[in-house]
């Protein structure tokens, strides 16, 4: 497993929690991309905040490995890290919670690609924040979807898939645990032989696109279900910035938790 040449893509605590699973087991990639707490993205033109954000450059630094930011609408690009890839001779790079689409010109530098980890059973919840949807939506059951990234929109082969339950009391705080959980399992399997690794094609017709989630998308509708609203708050509770009401005054009044009697 040691010997893996891979680059590190990422920048969320779950990315954190991923990255030092992999060092404690001396799993120790070649460079860390990572993107700024507060980063340009294509669909707002202001700089959107990641509120899951945690700084990889520490342990970058830690461990004595290469580390660059992207910041990719107005700064620097994916695609002009290219010859720096190139240069490594990587095996594989690893997408583990990240927000740009990866251009197929980075993609092929690699001997196997560039595999990344949805937190969705795969072709359902593609796209933007899987798991707030699956709570939305009131699911009880989601997963993990290792796949091999394409084009599209985390429309790859699969490679290993990992379900766990959503319970009713469940916060996106306790789902977002059993997602790294999950993802920590996948990967301690796969890696340990990626030359062993089988691909399964998606059915690019199944494929279920979700929007990405902005924290003025957290206000409640009043005129749902108590069940309804009740999934609505505890997808968004903490580290989300929340669900809310509006005030008279005009000022937001966060719900972090409900009890339907």
């Amino acid at each position: 497993m040691s010997k893996l040449s891979f680059a590190f893509f990422g920048a969320t605590n779950y990315s954190k929690e991923l990255l030092l699973f992999l060092l404690e087991k001396d799993i120790i990639p070649k460079v860390i991309f990572s993107i700024p707490k507060e980063f340009n993205i294509s669909y707002s033109k202001e700089k959107v905040k990641n509120s899951n954000y945690a700084n990889l450059k520490e342990l970058a630094d830690k461990y004595n490995i290469l580390y660059y930011e992207i910041d990719s609408v107005n700064g620097k690009r994916t695609k002009d890290y290219e010859p720096i890839i190139k240069e490594l001779n990587l095996d594989l790079i690893l997408v583990l919670g990240w927000y740009y689409m990866l251009p197929k010109s980075i993609r092929a530098l690699t001997k196997y690609g560039a595999w990344g980890i949805h937190a969705s059973l795969l072709p359902k919840y593609a796209g933007g924040a899987p798991l707030n949807w699956a709570i939305i939506n009131g699911e009880k059951e989601t997963g993990v979807t290792l796949f091999r990234m394409e084009d599209g929109v985390d429309d790859g082969d699969i490679i290993a898939q990992k379900s766990f339950s959503i319970e009713y009391e469940d916060t996106i705080k306790e789902v977002y645990a059993k997602a790294t959980i999950a993802s920590k399992e996948i990967l301690n399997q796969i890696l340990s032989n990626v030359k062993k690794v089988k691909f399964k094609p998606q059915d690019k017709n199944k494929i279920e696109i979700y929007p990405q989630r902005k924290p003025e998308d957290g206000e409640i509708d009043l005129t749902k279900t108590s069940e309804e609203i009740y999934n609505f708050v505890r997808a968004q509770s903490n580290p989300y910035p929340g669900a809310f009401i509006r005030a008279i005054d005009g000022k937001k009044l966060i719900i972090e938790r409900l009890r339907i009697e």
